[in-house]
């Protein structure tokens, strides 16, 4: 009975992942040229490494950008230099004064706050500085803004992968939103549960930006992306995601270490409640990685068909966001180091200790309530 309740469960996935592959749309190609719209800001927090690289891409992006402006979060390295070296070479980057973090602030939030305020541009383009926006990439999202009527776009991003790990294990970030989430449907329903974002790439409306409260809606969340899009939306305003791996590509976490502490700081605070937490940490353990301890330890013929419609996905998802092949056959290291970084967010959200990330420790943690 189990067995078949696990094989059902695993066709419905196949099912969905299909279906996000062939009908999630892509962000289209520009028909014509807009001048004169798109505030790009970007929070910086020790970004000495990717800071340069993302800048050059933003300036190459043409006369939609009016304004590129940098907050310098506080800083140890050579962000501030960085910034200050772009801005004298072309007169749009311009670095927002930096102020202390209030209490009750996640520092990503704030920073994209000050970094609103200062903006003049009718759009606002919120970009991770470990982004690369691609050639019209601006020009490209100003159109689907326009031509959907949007007042909030996300753009779910490449991941560029170079070292062992990050082609190992980050491909199961794809695999866990992609596998269960519909992607399309958020298309065609305005349910704020179904609302989708990436924080890598964020544009708003301005004017309602600041009417609806921007990112003090989600001031103490570090899952604040999310939160943003299911927020417009239940506000009533128009939010959409995109694939966008042909606009913009990130490299989001470089070694075994980042992406145990990346995917620590996000996982428990993604849900809103403990119980969602726990039933998903169930479901991919009996659904993802069961089976394949079954086979080893028990043969359980049943298990062989589960297993190859989970390497089925892996490798359907792969080859469409453009990731190592090799790295499906992998899945079960992927389960288990998932699991076991899910579990430990959630220790030391519910034990006090909290999740720390860019030298900051966030305690209070507005999730699993």
């Amino acid at each position: 009975m189990i067995s078949t309740v696990i094989l059902i469960t695993s066709l419905v996935v196949f099912l969905v992942t299909l279906l996000n592959i062939a009908a999630w749309p892509k962000v289209g190609s520009a028909g014509q040229d807009w001048a004169e719209q798109v505030s790009v800001l970007i929070p910086a927090r020790n970004e000495e490494a990717d800071l340069p690289a993302c800048l050059d891409a933003v300036l190459r992006q043409g006369p939609a950008v009016i304004e590129v402006l940098v907050y310098n979060d506080h800083s140890t390295d050579g962000t501030g230099r960085i910034i200050d070296e772009y801005a004298m070479r072309d007169p749009r980057v311009r670095r927002v004064a930096s102020q202390p973090l209030p209490a009750g602030w996640c520092g990503k939030n704030f920073a994209c706050a000050q970094l609103a305020a200062a903006a003049r541009g009718r759009l606002i383009l919120f970009v991770d500085a470990d982004a690369r926006l691609s050639p019209q990439a601006v020009v490209r999202m100003v159109e689907e803004m326009s031509d959907r009527r949007l007042k909030f776009l996300s753009c779910w991003p490449g991941l560029e992968l170079i070292s062992f790990w990050e082609k190992a294990l980050m491909p199961t970030l794809n695999f866990v939103v992609f596998s269960i989430f519909p992607a399309p449907f958020s298309l065609l329903s305005g349910r704020p549960s179904l609302a989708l974002a990436h924080g890598a790439c964020l544009m708003f409306d301005r004017d309602s930006y600041g009417e609806i409260g921007g990112h003090s809606l989600v001031r103490d969340q570090i899952f604040e992306d999310v939160r943003l899009a299911q927020l417009w939306r239940a506000r009533g305003a128009r939010a959409l995601c995109l694939d966008g791996q042909d606009v913009v590509r990130v490299r989001m976490y470089r070694t075994l270490e980042e992406i145990r502490r990346g995917f620590q700081k996000n996982f428990f605070p993604a849900f809103r409640h403990e119980l969602s937490f726990w039933t998903f940490i169930a479901f991919h353990l009996l659904v993802f990685l069961w089976p394949f301890l079954w086979i080893i330890f028990a043969g359980f013929r049943a298990a062989i068909a589960v297993i190859m419609i989970i390497l089925l996905i892996r490798l359907a998802l792969a080859a469409h966001f453009r990731q190592p092949l090799w790295s499906a056959f992998l899945h079960p290291l992927g389960e288990m180091v998932l699991i076991s970084i899910g579990l430990s967010s959630w220790w030391r959200c519910k034990s006090g200790r909290g999740v720390e990330w860019r030298g900051r420790q966030y305690h209070s943690i507005n999730s699993g309530n």
